[in-house]
């Protein structure tokens, strides 16, 4: 048996988020541009993700599935007919097994998205393992509509925002705030601090104006 390279594993992995992305826009008779004011983003943006010439980050993520008008789990679901599926409203329930969790890699952090076996959710829960070390990794504070608590699970984290001074956060530590106030996370433990990341309001579902 022939083993793909790490770097066609990310290749195969970004055609088929492009993929996805498209066939959601196009099951829902969305123009780019369409997607890209609902978002927030530049209609080139949403092309070059559709055609696989780029990743995008977290907070892009939460923008793109809001432009899309579904829900993070939606958005990365490999199933190209999520988005068809009917929506349970009542006794909803989903497990999400340690060994099934899925890493995205978005450079400065790795997200394994929580509960994906549900859509259209109020919530978007994932366990982040922070990767960046310094706030200049970046190259523009996150930021995304809705709110957004972290509790710090492994590690150290600095809390860098940019309305704020530094607040460092230990294991056991939580932050609640407005995750449309620039923020990003960095690990400032001498391993990669892991957290669980909780985001409302802005996983996809429109926000009332």
């Amino acid at each position: 048996m022939i083993r793909k390279t790490e770097d066609e594993s990310t290749l195969d992995a970004l055609s088929a988020f492009g993929e996805k992305v498209r066939t959601l826009r196009r099951g829902k008779g969305l123009t780019l541009q369409q997607v890209a004011d609902r978002a927030g983003m530049a209609s080139s943006t949403i092309s070059k993700i559709e055609n696989s010439n780029l990743s995008p980050t977290f907070d892009g993520l939460l923008k793109l599935a809001r432009g899309l008008e579904v829900d993070l789990s939606t958005l990365l679901d490999g199933d190209q007919t999520a988005a068809k599926k009917p929506v349970q409203v009542m006794g909803r329930l989903d497990v999400t097994r340690a060994a099934e969790r899925v890493g995205y890699d978005a450079a400065t952090y790795i997200y394994e998205p929580l509960a994906m076996g549900l859509k259209q959710k109020l919530i978007d829960a994932t366990v982040v393992v922070v990767k960046a070390r310094d706030v200049t990794e970046f190259e523009h504070l996150v930021s995304h509509p809705g709110e957004e608590l972290v509790f710090v699970l492994t590690g150290a984290v600095e809390l860098h925002s940019d309305l704020y001074a530094p607040i460092r956060l230990e294991a056991g530590d939580s932050a609640y705030y407005d995750a449309g106030m620039g923020h990003a996370l960095i690990s400032v433990s001498d391993e990669d601090a892991t957290l669980l990341n909780i985001v409302t309001g802005g996983g996809g579902l429109p926000l009332e104006d």
